[in-house]
């Protein structure tokens, strides 16, 4: 049997943990450990019940990419003359991650600035808080990887699943020989290839796809990276960290009890979170041998019979979850960590700070969130990283209708709204002592559309031209500007190819007084056909005239959907009456016409 690719001595113990290169220290720890974790841990389980069958996943091949080093490489790749010197990515006084000529000479991912200073005074530190540029780079990772397959699964920054079986079938049925096949990269434990095996043909056609990939990311993004091949998520993730950096290991099903074994502890598998090694822990349970042969009663009786089941079929490699393909963000967050934050006007600072760049990705995204979450991280000396307390509630509406406007009309009422929510968690008459903020907007939903050619577009209420008093060139222009607008939109059907019969046969009459006619159009109004039957209230940014242009049937989708957008936005609180005059200056505008009284 041939072999091709590195084949190096190089061998780490292990795998990187998911998302260790997101944040600061705190984070790290937090996100290899508790909350994050035991979240994974529904991630990560299989279908059905106990049992140690593998037939099903036997017929999958996975391929798990980790990028070598990625906030590293990202940054050699923005800064080429840093590619050959040590470099360490520093947030806060931590270095979150290093290139590899870095830790040739001890520095180490997580390590203090000031200590990696000592033992590498020529190491260059670059400020990598702002995680724009590795965002964009890892999301150009996963739109490479699925012009090779669909099935594409993010997790994390820099790790992905990508499930490969309908290739290798298809390689598989244009193989005439498997006695030429050769397999790419390491095979674990060295285990030898039996070319008779269905399983082993197919992982080693797997492995291949992985070089082709692994080269693909390599030659078209300058990134190098790891990949684990075996026949479920789990193992792929487990044994791809086996030979590092820039190579890849495939794992037989023979070899996986080797590669459970060898893990340190039972927290190295994946979707067992730090609340539940501790448990473990108070059973007597620290190995993954230790786990496969404790008593499976016991292990129900102390942890419930669903939890127990799912880590004891973890421990033995058993993984049926699907690859899912991750599709857009279903959440945007930011946070920031810090030693100290112990008044309400910190608090609004760090809002402050936090919120710019997250609506900018929101707005860069294109949906609209209708959730707002606030966490927050008290100090404890007992569990110093793991307090975290979060609230949530939904976006205002009046709030919603800015999104996409520009993000400085929306900062101080987002801030106003995210300070409601801390005070719900904290008591601000006695002291408190934060020392981690989160925002996140999610419940992401699409906008309708307003791109010009869709009926959205010509629904959308167009601002008067200029702001001035009301004379009879006003009247004319009113009149012209609304007529043309309805004629677009009769057009824009009639490109549709909507039948002739279902055009209204003309447009609402327009007084040729605009005041009149605009007193008589209010927001809410009777719409459809002679004999109404419901009122429906429009979103402040369509024209009434132009809506009562379309035909029957578009009118009453439209309307069904703005009556279940407006089901599911409810307000935070209703908005207080105001009694203020408003003035002079604002009284004779056309403005003050296209507002319903």
């Amino acid at each position: 049997m041939a072999y091709s690719g590195q084949c190096g001595d190089h061998r780490e113990g292990g795998t990187e943990r998911p998302g260790s290169q997101f944040w600061d220290l705190a984070s790290e720890l937090r996100s290899s450990m508790e909350p994050e974790e035991e979240e994974e841990e529904e991630r990560w389980d299989g279908e059905g019940p106990g049992g140690h069958n593998t037939s099903v996943s036997m017929s999958r091949v996975i391929v798990h990419m980790d990028l070598d080093c990625f906030y590293a490489q990202v940054e050699m790749i923005r800064k080429p003359e840093l590619k050959d010197k040590p470099l360490g990515v520093q947030q806060k006084s931590i270095v979150v991650t290093c290139n590899y000529v870095a830790r040739n000479l001890g520095v180490k991912k997580l390590m203090a600035v000031k200590a990696a200073k000592e033992i590498c005074p020529h190491l260059v530190l670059v400020n990598g808080e702002d995680l724009t540029p590795y965002r964009e780079t890892s999301y150009k990772v996963t739109e490479l990887l699925e012009e090779f397959c669909p099935l594409v699964e993010r997790l994390g920054f820099d790790e992905n699943f990508v499930d490969v079986t309908e290739m290798v079938e298809k390689r598989l049925k244009q193989q005439k020989t498997s006695s030429d096949l050769v397999v790419a990269g390491h095979v674990y434990n060295n285990h030898a290839i039996d070319l008779h095996d269905r399983t082993h043909v197919a992982l080693v056609l797997g492995s291949q796809i992985a070089e082709d990939i692994r080269r693909a990311v390599a030659t078209t993004l300058g990134l190098t990276s790891c990949a684990g091949v075996a026949s479920n998520k789990l193992l792929a993730k487990l044994v791809s960290g086996t030979f590092k950096p820039n190579q890849q290991t495939v794992l037989l099903p023979q070899s996986r009890q080797d590669l459970l074994r060898a893990l340190r502890g039972v927290q190295k598998i994946p979707g067992i979170g730090y609340k539940t090694a501790k448990r473990l822990e108070t059973l007597g349970i620290e190995s993954v041998w230790q786990l496969q042969t404790f008593p499976a009663t016991a292990l129900e009786k102390e942890l419930g019979l669903s939890l127990a089941r799912r880590i004891q079929k973890l421990s033995y490699g058993d993984d049926d979850s699907p690859v899912t393909p991750s599709g857009p963000p279903q959440s945007f967050s930011d946070e920031d960590s810090f030693k100290k934050c112990s008044t309400e006007a910190e608090v609004k600072e760090k809002l402050l700070e936090l919120l710019p760049n997250l609506l900018e990705r929101v707005y860069k995204d294109g949906r609209r969130p209708h959730t707002l979450r606030l966490t927050i991280r008290q100090s404890s000396s007992s569990e110093r990283w793991f307090h975290r307390e979060s609230r949530q509630c939904p976006i205002p509406p009046h709030l919603l209708q800015r999104f996409g406007q520009g993000n400085a009309n929306l900062l101080s009422p987002l801030v106003d709204v995210l300070m409601k929510l801390f005070h719900k968690m904290i008591n601000v008459e006695v002291p408190f002592h934060l020392t981690l903020l989160s925002v996140t907007f999610s419940n992401l939903k699409e906008l309708p559309s307003t791109k010009k050619g869709s009926i959205g577009f010509y629904l959308k209420e167009m601002p008067p031209k200029r702001d001035r008093e009301v004379d009879d060139g006003d009247a004319v222009w009113l009149q012209s500007h609304w007529r043309t607008r309805a004629t677009k939109a009769r057009r824009h059907l009639e490109e549709k190819d909507v039948p002739e019969a279902q055009v209204l046969n003309g447009p609402v009459p327009f007084s040729p007084h605009p005041v009149d006619h605009l007193e008589d159009t209010p927001k809410a109004m009777v719409c459809g056909q002679p004999e109404p039957t419901e009122v429906v209230v429009f979103p402040p940014d369509v024209d009434p005239q132009t809506f009562s242009e379309l035909p029957p049937d578009v009118q009453e989708d439209l309307m069904a959907q703005w009556k279940s957008q407006e089901a599911i936005s409810k307000p935070l609180e209703k908005p207080k009456a105001t009694n203020e005059k408003r003035s002079s200056a604002q009284v004779n505008t056309l403005l003050r016409y296209l507002k319903p009284r």
